[in-house]
């Protein structure tokens, strides 16, 4: 009988069918942790990339047959490495900042507790689900010591009628020079497009009352920060 099987030999396909189904249950179960973050991988992303990575280490155990050449081992590391390209493709660089970098690493943990799992290690895939959703949680707690001193991204769109306008918008976000700044004339005005990174706490109320004190800016949009 096979190492790590529970059920007999000709009912092996079950187990290995429910070994596929936790995978995907506890790739729900981070997903979720993360879609109610509003991250763009949540419960689908991760129930698929655990489907996938359980099964190919269950085909790579017992889909190939005791051929005496073949090493199951394999198959489990370009799984690997065909996660590190899915979250690669999630990573984002603009100027200084970098988005997606926990999703992408999430992405990675999820791949590797759906290969213990295919391989029937249960406790192990059980375990490190458990201890990341509570670390997630933990770490989410509103303690100063958790509070990272990052820079927010803003892009906004103003008017610019006169030249103190932009002296404005420094002052507002509390910085000395604009990330990236365009000028174009529309319809005789000139509108500009800037992009600030600040240390300053930016939510929603705060761009409301932006946008209800200062008619001249046309829009503002925060990109998302990655945690």
């Amino acid at each position: 009988m096979p190492e790590h099987a529970l059920l007999p030999e000709n009912l092996l396909w079950l187990e290995c069918l429910l070994r596929i189904l936790l995978a995907m249950f506890l790739g729900f179960a981070l997903g979720v942790e993360r879609q109610l973050r509003l991250k763009v991988a949540g419960i689908r992303t991760h129930v698929v990339v655990a489907a996938g990575a359980s099964l190919f280490t269950v085909i790579s155990k017992y889909g190939f047959g005791d051929t005496g050449y073949f090493n199951a081992a394999q198959v489990a590391a370009q799984v690997v490495s065909g996660i590190g390209f899915i979250g690669a493709g999630m990573i984002l660089h603009r100027q200084t900042a970098v988005h997606g970098l926990t999703s992408a690493a999430g992405i990675w943990l999820t791949a590797a507790i759906a290969m213990s799992a295919g391989a029937g290690m249960y406790y192990i895939a059980l375990g490190a689900t458990v201890v990341v959703i509570l670390i997630q949680l933990f770490l989410h707690l509103p303690l100063r010591l958790f509070k990272e001193k990052h820079y927010n991204e803003i892009r906004i769109c103003f008017k610019s009628t006169t030249d103190d306008y932009p002296s404005v918008i420094k002052k507002l976000f509390d910085i000395t020079s604009f990330t990236e700044f365009k000028a174009e004339c529309v319809d005789g005005e000139i509108i500009c497009y800037a992009v600030v990174h600040t240390r300053k706490q930016i939510d929603a109320n705060f761009i409301c009352k932006t946008l209800n004190d200062n008619p001249f800016v046309l829009s503002m949009e925060k990109t998302e920060s990655d945690r």
